[in-house]
């Protein structure tokens, strides 16, 4: 893990993402603290996820449990919560 301030991240953003790209997770900081974790994309196409939903099949009350929690939802959200 490198750390970088904000500045020399945006001079040379392009040796950054060149990093990012070969694993290495870059943390810019501005004014001494914390603000972004540059770092590797996850890989994958979704095939684990498929084959993780093709191996669960709903049981009978799935269909009463999503009515039930739909029945929860409002349609408006009015204020955010804890405001």
């Amino acid at each position: 893990m490198r750390l970088m301030t904000a500045t020399e991240a945006s001079r040379s953003f392009a040796a950054v993402l060149d990093s990012a790209e070969h694993g290495e997770t870059i943390v810019v900081t501005r004014g001494g603290r914390r603000i972004a974790v540059i770092g590797p994309a996850p890989t994958g196409n979704g095939a684990a996820i498929n084959d993780v939903l093709r191996s669960f099949r709903a049981d009978d009350t799935f269909a009463a449990d999503v009515s039930s929690a739909r029945t929860l939802l409002k349609d408006k959200v009015t204020e955010w919560p804890g405001d």
